[in-house]
């Protein structure tokens, strides 16, 4: 079930396209990004096990994907993108793992509908989409706006989630730098126009249901981006193993990064010579990596995959 090295390369630039389109769109400069044509390489379909469907849940028609054999792992991508984002690591998270793969509401073939966007009730949706999947465990990866979900589908169903990995996720949203959140000010309809060109409204117009509710999206995203929260309190709750993972020149201030650590406990005490005061809990700063490509880095799965196979702790 590998990718060819073309694949590899079309689906990395893909991905990174789309995230440098949506900073910029942030930015209000969506209008100088490249007119390059856009390579999407499919979702591989020939991995064990594999199927595509869609679930109904509270009026959001859920796409999802599965590929792979082996204890569950849902995996969850970023905001204004769709679950291609991660088809970089499918072909290695998939030689242990049945990798169930969402689109969030109003990204790629999930429609946007009615219901306002939010991540506290799209982690229900979660949460009951597993329960119909037959899947009563499984273990979270989310990156982004996605590791948010997960963060609230690991604080509202606790019970569902084995082991959590959050991917370049702040636990507030002063987390980000004061520029980004200054940037992230600016996201909504009126972008839409600006972005007609860019590679992110062309991969969201090749599989969405509706294309036209695109400055809809915007409109949405950029609200949930402007909300106001701190869930560090909530994330103290959790009593599942958590791997904190983030890129070393991150949008995440690194400030933020070690807060995060020791809310969950770590970073609080030396572990002692026989690890006796070790938390079960883990962080990992990826090296040579930003936000806009670390979700597509072998770098990831090299870390994700060893701690989901850890022994449960004691």
């Amino acid at each position: 079930m590998s990718l060819t090295a073309f694949e590899r390369g079309s689906l990395r630039r893909w991905a990174i396209g789309v995230l440098t389109a949506l900073v910029a769109a942030l930015a209000q400069v969506a209008c100088s990004l490249t007119k390059a044509p856009l390579e999407v390489a499919t979702m591989p379909t020939h991995t064990p096990h594999s199927r595509a469907g869609h679930e109904a849940i509270r009026g959001v028609d859920y796409h999802y994907e599965i590929h792979g054999d082996g204890p569950p792992l849902l995996v969850l991508h970023g905001g204004l993108g769709d679950l291609r984002m991660m088809a970089p690591l499918v072909p290695l998270l998939a030689r242990q793992r049945q990798v169930i793969l969402v689109d969030l509401q109003g990204h790629g073939r999930t429609p946007l509908g009615e219901r306002p966007l939010s991540r506290q009730a799209m982690a229900d949706d979660m949460a009951e989409l597993l329960t119909r999947l037959g899947v009563q465990q499984a273990d979270a990866m989310g990156y982004s706006l996605g590791g948010w979900v997960a963060l609230r589908l690991a604080v509202q169903h606790p019970r569902q989630v084995r082991r959590l990995v959050l991917v370049s996720t702040p636990f507030a949203n002063d987390g980000w730098y004061p520029d980004i959140v200054a940037q992230q000010s600016h996201l909504g309809a009126a972008a839409a126009p600006a972005m007609r060109s860019t590679p992110l409204h062309k991969a969201y117009a090749e599989v969405a249901p509706r294309p036209g509710d695109f400055p809809a999206l915007l409109d949405a995203v950029g609200g949930l981006l402007r909300e106001r929260f701190d869930w560090t309190v909530d994330a103290r709750q959790l009593r599942m193993p958590v791997l904190l993972v983030y890129a070393d020149a991150d949008m995440i201030r690194p400030e933020h990064m070690v807060l995060c650590w020791q809310a969950l406990g770590g970073g609080l005490r030396d572990p002692g010579w026989q690890r006796e005061h070790m938390p079960m809990h883990r962080l990992a700063v990826l090296p040579d990596l930003t936000h806009y490509e670390i979700f597509a880095s072998p770098k990831l799965a090299g870390v994700a995959l060893p701690f989901l196979q850890e022994a449960a702790p004691h």
